[in-house]
Order: structure tokens, then C-alpha cells, then sequence
């Protein structure tokens, strides 16, 4: 029993609706995980220095706090858990404020159980064991430590990011529609419309292309990205 209970995911829950993160805490005990749950942002920053949380969960709207703050205090300590973030809309500046603030992801409100959970298994699934890096001219992706490095700078990526570049690195110099980058990088499909890649491509861009480097990843307008020098 003790051995079931030290291998069983912990996911901390931030949010200041006690009514929705019980129904959380909930959903998550039933699916097999273990849920820890702050209600304050000082909370939570305790239970990461105590623990190591597999998974985080920020609802944006933290009481009289920021959840956007909370994630970029979180990252600027260190922590590289992923986070997902508890959203209300889901506008192209919502997407914008959820990568600036170093979150993952997002999931939308109102909340459902079955979507929630469905993420949440995405970012717990187990990575297969990685033999070697990925390399692209200068470009190298460490799969292990998950992490980008370019001409000796090492360049921190949030999973999201990670897995979007892997998936780009995978298949160099191919042309890959919109429609191949959402099915492969996460997993499923958006309602309506949704520029959700453009943004992930524009930080990434910023992160990997330094002032004196080309650009690797290229638009091809009309179709999707490609990964090519020059």
C-alpha cells in the first residue's frame, strides 16, 4: 500500500473557489492521482518548497491575487513543473498572457471534469526514454532534460514549446500543415478557429533565434512551418 501511494502523481490545485477545487481535488482522487490543494498564492509557494509537485494547476483568477503572477514567480524560482493554467476566455491575448506568464497550457471555464482530466493525462503521461538529442545545424534538443541549446546558449522551453519543436526537429525540411502540428503536438482538436500555434511559434522563435542567428523556423504561408536554414 505504502509503494502505490510513493508512485501516485501529486498535482498541487491553486484556487480560491473552494467549491470548484473540492470538485477537482474529487475528479483527480478518483482518477488514481494525488491532489494537494492551496487556496492563496503564499500557500502554494510553500507546498513547491516542500514538495515536488508532477503537475501544478493555477486558477488566473486567484481571489484578490494573480494567477499570472503566481506563474511567473514560480518560474522565476526555478520551478520547471508543468503548469496548467485555469482560463475564462480563450482569446489570442489570453493565449499570449499564458505563455508570458510561463504556464504550459490552459484549460477554459466552465470547468468539466472529463476535458480537465484529459489534459491532465497528456502532461502526466511517461516520455519515452530518449537515446540521443536532436540536432538541426546549430540547434541541439535535449530530450531528456528537455531543453534547447544553440551555439553554447542553453534555452529553457515550457513543455508546450518542447514538444512543438521536437515535433518540428523530428521532421526536418518537411513542410507540416497546421492540421499535423495540432494533431501530433497536442493531441487534440480546437473548436472554431484558433491561431494557438502562431502564438506558440512566435516565443518560440524568440527563444531559440539570437540577433546574430537564422531563423529555423520558417511560414509557409497559406500551409503550415517548416524547419529549414535560411
Amino acid at each position: 500500500m505504502g509503494t502505490a501511494l510513493e508512485t501516485t502523481p501529486e498535482i498541487l490545485l491553486i484556487g480560491s473557489s473552494q467549491g470548484q477545487t473540492r470538485q477537482m481535488q474529487l475528479d483527480l482522487e478518483e482518477a488514481g492521482y494525488s491532489p494537494v490543494v492551496a487556496h492563496s498564492s503564499q500557500a502554494a509557494l510553500n507546498l513547491v518548497a516542500q514538495t515536488s509537485p508532477a503537475l501544478i494547476v493555477v486558477d488566473r483568477l486567484l481571489g484578490n491575487e494573480s494567477g499570472l503572477a503566481l506563474c511567473q514567480t514560480l518560474r522565476r524560482r526555478g520551478v520547471k513543473t508543468p503548469i496548467l493554467l485555469l482560463m475564462v476566455r480563450d482569446s489570442l491575448e489570453d493565449r499570449v498572457s499564458c505563455l508570458e506568464c510561463g504556464a504550459d497550457d490552459y484549460f477554459l471555464k466552465p470547468y468539466q471534469a472529463e476535458t480537465f482530466l484529459k489534459t491532465v493525462r497528456l502532461y502526466l503521461q511517461a516520455s519515452p526514454a530518449a537515446a540521443e538529442n536532436l540536432r538541426f545545424g546549430d540547434l541541439v534538443l535535449d530530450l531528456s532534460d528537455r531543453r534547447a541549446l544553440r551555439n553554447g546558449r542553453v534555452i529553457d522551453l515550457t513543455m508546450k514549446e518542447f514538444e512543438l519543436l521536437k515535433f518540428l526537429m523530428e521532421h526536418p525540411r518537411e513542410v507540416l500543415s497546421r492540421e499535423q502540428i495540432l494533431e501530433n503536438v497536442w493531441g487534440y482538436d480546437f473548436i472554431g478557429e484558433s491561431n494557438v500555434i502562431e502564438v506558440y511559434v512566435r516565443y518560440l522563435r524568440l527563444k531559440i533565434d539570437g540577433e546574430e542567428e537564422k531563423r529555423l523556423i520558417q511560414t509557409v504561408r497559406g500551409v503550415g512551418y517548416v524547419l529549414r536554414e535560411g
